[in-house]
């Protein structure tokens, strides 16, 4: 028996919220977690208060299904099968989401937000993607080892985030990967709120110190 990797051609789905027509484009780009949709993403960026001159961008992952028996149509950025041509496929995905996004603009700021499963994805998009982001925002959710186990991969600044009652995003996880993000010299802050797996009011607030820093 054969196993066979097809490449073909899909379509994904992304939301832009436009700051407006002028250039160049500051972009806050969000990656939602799993069994949650690019709508859902949008929604916790807006809970961030940044001025307006930033764009929000809401990535929909490639792979969709509904969630439990509803007809709310979720997705998922990856299993472990195919993992590396998952990999790639997404960055370049994400790639192309930016360029249709920002049109003949140049890219000014970039700022990658990702939610539990969107972590990992931000982390790649950001600093292996075309356009390499200036910050990531990570809320629950783990820096990839194979990004920290790559001496050419340099990390931009990084905001790490989880809820002190998040049994999947541990302490223990923040700490170890803030410790290999130091150890690579990058620029990290860490925020830890009275939450479980879930977005908090604080990150907003931590978030948009970020932005108007930039």
């Amino acid at each position: 028996m054969r196993e066979l990797n097809v490449a073909v051609t899909t379509h994904g789905r992304a939301l832009v919220d436009e700051a407006g027509a002028a250039a160049p484009l500051r972009v806050l780009a969000g990656f939602h977690g799993y069994a949650q949709n690019a709508d859902e993403m949008m929604a916790l960026l807006g809970t961030i208060p940044a001025d307006a001159s930033w764009t929000r961008l809401s990535v929909q992952a490639l792979h969709r299904f509904y969630r439990g028996r509803s007809q709310v149509t979720v997705a998922s950025w990856m299993t472990r099968q195919d993992r590396e041509r998952l990999v790639e496929d997404n960055i370049a995905y994400v790639d192309a989401v930016l360029a249709e996004a920002a049109g003949a603009r140049p890219i000014d700021c970039l700022v990658v937000c990702g939610f539990s499963q969107g972590v990992p994805m931000a982390f790649r998009a950001g600093v292996l993607g075309a356009r390499k982001a200036d910050a990531v925002v990570a809320v629950g959710g783990d820096v990839p080892p194979e990004l920290l186990a790559d001496p050419a991969v340099s990390f931009p600044r990084v905001l790490l985030a989880r809820g002190t009652r998040d049994e999947w995003y541990t302490a223990e996880k923040l700490r170890a990967d803030e410790e290999q993000l130091r150890s690579r010299g990058g620029r990290v802050e860490t925020l830890s709120f009275d939450a479980a797996h879930e977005w908090h009011v604080d990150i907003g607030r931590m978030a948009a110190q970020l932005l108007a820093s930039l």
